[in-house]
């Protein structure tokens, strides 16, 4: 890769969508600004106004038709959606089937299910872990959608799987409005370990007062995750348009790129983009 590709910035997290009530009911009333659609427009608006070169967009609804509808607009010549995280039916029987059906895409770069909603255990089941089996060949990622209290349950789901590459969202999702970093920071520290799990900084307003939060009270975090996975393994990722109940896009830049300051400019190059670049293998 190029000294130029490593130098973009690219957004590895965010969603599009077309809004309805009952695919989206997830989005309460104390984030009714998120009921509305999300679109291609509306991100390079955004992209602009940051000085983002390149995005990841990730599944939103776990749907075949949701995957097909990103990898559409990543595959237009003028996108700025580099690679998508998509869903397919993991622990179906069906899915080495479905997987081809998608394979053809050079814009497909990983997979995603929302275990953050499913059962204590789902990571444990034997059908998704023979799903994860089969992409060890595809050079696709898979994202780790978790809380920070199923961060035991990962740790074992990535030990079955040495050979695949993960990322993992949000760094964890830990409870930051209820001073949760206790609880998290072990656990977090303990997946770190393992070299072929990457990190989003991502998701961290949201799960913190989205009315009085601060740079401040959220750099522990930051530091935590830089010391555990190192700028090499860490990657910028803004969760918009969910971020936005809480911050602008350009203002999670800001954040993020004065976190980074007192890094090296490789080290910072690499946070807010050339990982990104790296794990999710995108064309630049």
């Amino acid at each position: 890769m190029t000294e130029t590709a490593y130098s973009q910035r690219i957004d590895s997290h965010h969603h599009l969508w077309h809004y309805t009530p009952e695919e989206y009911g997830w989005i309460g009333d104390d984030m009714s600004s998120l009921r509305r659609d999300f679109l291609l427009e509306d991100l390079r608006r955004e992209l602009a106004d940051a000085g983002v070169d390149g995005t990841v967009a990730v599944q939103a609804r776990q749907t075949l038709e949701e995957t097909e509808w990103l990898l559409g607009i990543a595959e237009k010549d003028d996108s700025p959606v580099r690679g998508v995280v998509g869903w397919l039916p993991i622990a179906s029987t069906r899915f080495s089937a479905v997987l081809e059906t998608v394979r053809d895409s050079n814009r497909l770069c990983g997979l995603r299910h929302i275990v953050q909603g499913e059962q204590p255990g789902f990571l444990d089941g034997d059908a998704f872990n023979q799903g994860i089996a089969q992409l060890r060949d595809t050079g696709l990622v898979y994202d780790i959608l978790i809380y920070a209290r199923q961060l035991e349950e990962a740790i074992r789901f990535v030990d079955r799987h040495p050979a695949q590459s993960f990322v993992l969202d949000h760094i964890a999702k830990p409870d930051i409005r209820n001073h949760g970093f206790t609880a998290w920071a072990e656990g977090f520290r303990e997946l770190a370990r393992r070299d072929n799990v990457t990190c989003k900084l991502s998701g961290m307003v949201t799960e913190t007062d989205w009315n009085r939060w601060s740079s401040v009270e959220l750099h522990p975090y930051f530091e935590t995750a830089l010391k555990a996975f190192s700028p090499n393994r860490l990657m910028t990722g803004t969760d918009w348009p969910v971020l936005t109940v809480g911050c602008t896009y350009s203002n999670w830049w800001k954040t993020v790129e004065d976190w980074t300051a007192p890094l090296s400019q490789q080290e910072r190059d690499m946070i807010l983009g050339g990982t990104a670049m790296r794990v999710y293998n995108l064309r630049s």
